[in-house]
């Protein structure tokens, strides 16, 4: 009686063992996908940064010529609402003279040209500058003042004079509503 080799292939051309190394290798993916993905997974954020990737601010209670400061993903946002003479300063100053020339247009969204939302954070060593509350000092330019260093940036936000590069960074931010913003 004839034996059938288990390493030959039989009627359908199909050998045993490369079935075994199929399912093999399968169980072997599957077990290897199973024991990386919590890996994966933990490098997702956590609930509490999902929950600051975003703020919702109302702008309703902003005076003109007035500042607030929020919070977003731990650092300070500057949310200030120009009064019409700020506009004009910054519409005024020479693009000659800035370290890092934009205009208040290129800061400021359409529409709403009298909100001016920029981090709270000096560009120079990361300090927060002063300006965002009643009686602090604004600096030469009207705008805020990193007493740190000595940096001062113009009503919008521009770096002026001191040893910051740039101007103070917008973050990014949208109209919910004529009162509202979502910042990120």
């Amino acid at each position: 009686m004839a034996t059938v080799d288990e390493g030959t292939a039989g009627e359908d051309g199909v050998r045993r063992r490369d079935f075994i190394y199929v399912a093999t290798g399968a169980f072997a993916a599957v077990g290897g996908a199973a024991m990386v993905w919590p890996l994966i997974d933990s490098m997702n954020p956590s609930a509490d940064v999902l929950a600051l990737a975003s703020v919702d601010v109302d702008l309703g209670p902003i005076a003109p010529g007035q500042t607030i400061k929020v919070m977003w993903r731990g650092k300070p946002v500057f949310v200030r609402n120009l009064t019409p003479e700020e506009q004009d300063a910054a519409n005024k100053a020479p693009m000659s003279e800035l370290r890092d020339p934009q205009t208040l247009a290129d800061r400021t969204k359409e529409g709403h040209r009298n909100w001016l939302v920029t981090l709270g954070v000096c560009t120079h060593l990361g300090c927060v500058p002063l300006g965002a509350a009643e009686g602090e000092v604004r600096g030469d330019y009207g705008g805020y003042f990193c007493p740190c260093h000595g940096s001062h940036y113009d009503t919008a936000a521009r770096i002026r004079k001191g040893p910051a590069p740039t101007n103070l960074e917008v973050p990014e931010y949208a109209f919910k509503s004529p009162t509202q913003i979502q910042i990120g």
